[in-house]
């Protein structure tokens, strides 16, 4: 049986955190009656009553990445397979499949969490994917929501053959792109190759107004960096392909967990106990999913979550997205991250032009990478490791490289030969590149 959504929350819908438990609850119950229709949710309460409500909710075991594994590709479908509208998997590297999938319904309420956005979407707009459409929800996500605001989608998909970024850059250029979505690292690379062709991004691009990033973790001065070097606002996404977005960025530069349409809990896997706020990893139930409804879904991401009041209004959670800024190695008997070492290298002068660097952690020596202005390089490793020695008080070697060391030019300027396969060729053509697409 189908069930329509008349209406999905809106924000302003509640005065206060009360109002908002109130609006979860309301959907709850038709959320645990999707779950009971899973074969493994189903499995799961025959072992003990099905849950009721938010009290019972607490009281099941998590759900984890390794239970959609061990479930795939469909057991944890809770509709007829003529209902689904798209099949995905997540980008990990666990090397098992992990599935998910949504039906129409599903869609309207992924494209609208994700459509919300301080700097608004309209059909005014000229957007550019630069996300992956394969198996992912990324670009699709995108796309859907892109649409539902009436904008003009330029679907440029991510690494592929058909869009190099000397594409990408005549694209923003030429089309007047007013905004973008791509993870942070693409907006400095797409620097670098208009950097490239000549062109200056904070002055020709004057159609772009905000770039839309997520999908890795980004520190506070990288972020300033990227709308120094662009001149437009740098606005902050979470979610997963197997929950779509879950928090956005509000016009106070925070983010927000849209907490009315999934419940948030906060895991310590240290202590196994789940409190709603604190240090962690985030625990979600999305509401309005049918399809493959999940309970207590534990995405393993490290949060740290809070329901201080925001300037904002919003009356929503705010959370701080560690992800993978929490891992570290120790070098010299401290722990080293790829946050706080990023927070040091784009705390640089933007004098300096440093976008692209590495590092590696030996055990008493972290030595770091960085492409460097040639008459920049002394000042930049002196203030490097004067920096790393303040942080962390460990040994630290600084080297210098030459701007296309890290990211060859070839790389920011080539134009990929793309062709339809074909078998025969004249006397003069490379016949080995029969039946192939590159």
């Amino acid at each position: 049986m189908t069930q329509t959504i008349s209406r999905l929350p809106q924000l302003g819908d509640w005065e206060d955190l009360d109002q908002l438990a109130d609006v979860q609850d309301a959907q709850l119950r038709q959320t645990l009656t999707w779950a009971a229709r899973s074969p493994f949710y189903r499995a799961r309460f025959a072992q003990a009553a099905a849950p009721a409500d938010r009290d019972d909710l607490s009281s099941l075991p998590l759900t984890t990445k390794q239970d959609l594994r061990d479930n795939y590709p469909f057991g944890m479908l809770a509709v007829d397979r003529e209902r689904l509208a798209t099949y995905h998997e997540s980008s990990g590297t666990a090397g098992s499949p992990t599935p998910s999938y949504y039906t129409e319904q599903d869609w309207i309420d992924l494209a609208e969490r994700y459509a919300r956005k301080w700097v608004g979407i309209s059909a005014a707009d000229t957007f550019l994917v630069r996300t992956p459409y394969a198996l992912m929800i990324t670009g699709h996500l995108a796309h859907a929501a892109a649409r539902l605001r009436g904008a003009t989608v330029v679907p440029g998909d991510n690494r592929s053959l058909a869009m190099p970024y000397s594409r990408v850059i005549r694209v923003l250029h030429d089309l007047g792109v007013t905004l973008t979505w791509s993870m942070p690292t693409e907006t400095l690379l797409w620097a670098a190759a208009a950097k490239a062709a000549g062109w200056d991004p904070a002055v020709d691009f004057p159609a772009l107004r905000a770039l839309f990033v997520g999908g890795e973790p980004l520190s506070a001065a990288r972020r300033r960096r990227i709308s120094e070097i662009w001149g437009v606002p740098v606005v902050e996404e979470y979610g997963s392909t197997e929950t779509g977005s879950l928090a956005g960025e509000c016009p106070e530069g925070r983010l927000h967990l849209w907490a009315d349409r999934a419940l948030f809990e906060v895991y310590d896997p240290d202590t196994g106990k789940v409190t709603r706020d604190g240090a962690g990893q985030l625990v979600v139930t999305p509401l309005f999913r049918e399809a493959m409804p999940l309970l207590r879904y534990n995405l393993e991401d490290d949060v740290e979550v809070s329901y201080d009041d925001c300037p904002c209004g919003w009356k929503l959670p705010t959370a701080r997205v560690l992800g993978r800024a929490a891992f570290g190695y120790p070098v010299a008997g401290q722990k080293v991250t790829q946050n706080r070492i990023e927070e040091l290298v784009f705390g640089l002068p933007a004098a300096h032009g440093v976008m692209f660097w590495r590092a590696r952690a030996d055990a008493g020596l972290l030595r770091i990478q960085m492409e460097v202005r040639g008459d920049a390089r002394a000042a930049a490793c002196a203030e490097l490791t004067r920096a790393v020695g303040d942080a962390y008080g460990i040994p630290c070697e600084v080297t210098a490289l030459d701007e296309g060391t890290l990211v060859p030019h070839r790389a920011l300027t080539a134009v990929h030969d793309v062709v339809k396969p074909r078998s025969l060729f004249g006397a003069d053509e490379d016949w080995d590149k029969a039946l192939l697409y590159y």
